[in-house]
């Protein structure tokens, strides 16, 4: 039996009281940041990938169903806004995007699918898939990942088990053995949690090695509200020692990016009034 199907290791649940609920399901939660930490090398090896990949125009799709769809869809909607880069991360789920916030049944089990999605955006040998799937025996990920590979991308995968099909059909597979979920078969749990970090952990490092962090701030973001304006200001203070926040809003307005704003500043086309 996979370990994301084991009995869960408490018993009785609607016998806890509320803080034995949640104290529990904590417990079972700090596990999960070091089962992902010994995954550090294989991570570390698809960013590089992913890097070089992207660094000649390449994409990243990542593939799933269910809740490891959702992830994958969520990680790759956030890139835009937060590092300014569009159309170079993107989610597929299983049932298209009405699967969101509905389960659509049976999408998963179409084994060919996964890959027919990914035709949509017309792939190349530049770009990478990879497959999320707690299981690592979803048809619908298991077959975009294999197609994926017969057809000369780079593959990965993001699993809950050891030893799956999933994890045999990609090239670099990461498969992050979390335990039982504290609900039996749960896998929104800690399985879940644990791919969101591993998602995190790509997406920012990519997006780190190409340039699109500077110090330690989010240059090129979006400036969609006026708390990232007021964050964008801030980090030009930062950046060129600007003390007006008023000169520093300013500038980061007209060139709408902290990246542009800063290097105008630094160039001397702008000076500090």
């Amino acid at each position: 039996m996979n370990t994301t199907e084991q009995s869960s290791n408490y018993q009785n649940l609607q016998d806890m009281s509320v803080t034995e609920i949640l104290t529990c399901i904590n417990h079972e939660d700090k596990l999960v940041p070091y089962a992902v930490a010994e995954h550090i090398d294989a991570i570390g090896r698809l960013v590089d990938g992913i890097v070089g990949r992207m660094r000649q125009g390449g994409r990243v799709f990542y593939v799933g169903a269910g809740t490891s769809g959702r992830l994958g869809v969520l990680d790759a909607s956030e890139i835009p806004p937060t590092y300014g880069v569009k159309d170079k991360f993107i989610g597929l789920i299983a049932g298209g995007d009405k699967a969101i916030r509905n389960a659509v049944e049976s999408a998963e089990d179409n084994a060919e699918q996964g890959w027919n999605d990914i035709l949509k955006y017309n792939p190349v040998p530049e770009d990478v898939v990879v497959g999320v799937a707690a299981s690592g025996r979803t048809p619908y990920v298991i077959g975009a990942v294999r197609k994926a590979r017969e057809s000369g991308l780079l593959t990965g995968c993001i699993a809950c088990n050891s030893g799956t099909e999933l994890g045999s059909a990609a090239e670099i597979p990461i498969e992050v053995v979390v335990g039982p979920e504290f609900v039996t078969g749960s896998t929104r749990m800690k399985s879940g949690t644990a791919q969101k970090l591993v998602l995190n952990m790509i997406s920012t490092a990519v997006m780190i090695r190409l340039g699109h962090v500077r110090g330690n701030s989010m240059v090129d973001m979006q400036l969609t509200n006026h708390k990232l304006v007021g964050r964008g200001a801030r980090m030009i203070m930062d950046e060129t020692g600007i003390k007006d926040y008023g000169i520093a809003e300013k500038l980061l307005l007209k060139y709408g990016s902290v990246r542009k704003a800063v290097s105008a500043y630094i160039d001397g086309s702008e000076d500090e009034d």
